[in-house]
């Protein structure tokens, strides 16, 4: 049985680290934007007069924010390949 090489674990949290700043503003302003579409339209059936208008804010607030989101899943994909494929020696 080999040891595990410390130096390895140090790679890998560094690595970690790198790939969570990647992508990180857009997937806090999504998170929240869901946060925002999700009260407003849950205020909508409390809203009276203006419950179409806060409605469609909370859905447009939604998909606003999923698709900064699926950006930021997006651009942490397209980060990890190319980092992988500098380590395969720049092959694709």
């Amino acid at each position: 049985m080999t040891v595990p090489d410390p130096q390895a674990d140090d790679k890998v949290a560094a690595y970690r680290a790198e790939i969570r700043a990647v992508g990180r503003t857009q997937r806090l302003a999504g998170f929240g934007l869901v946060l925002l579409g999700a009260v407003l339209v849950w205020a909508a059936t409390r809203a009276g007069g203006l419950a179409e208008v806060v409605q469609m804010a909370g859905y447009a607030s939604l998909a606003a924010g999923w698709a900064l989101m699926l950006t930021a899943i997006f651009l942490r994909t397209r980060y990890h390949r190319r980092r992988m494929a500098e380590l395969d020696g720049g092959a694709r």
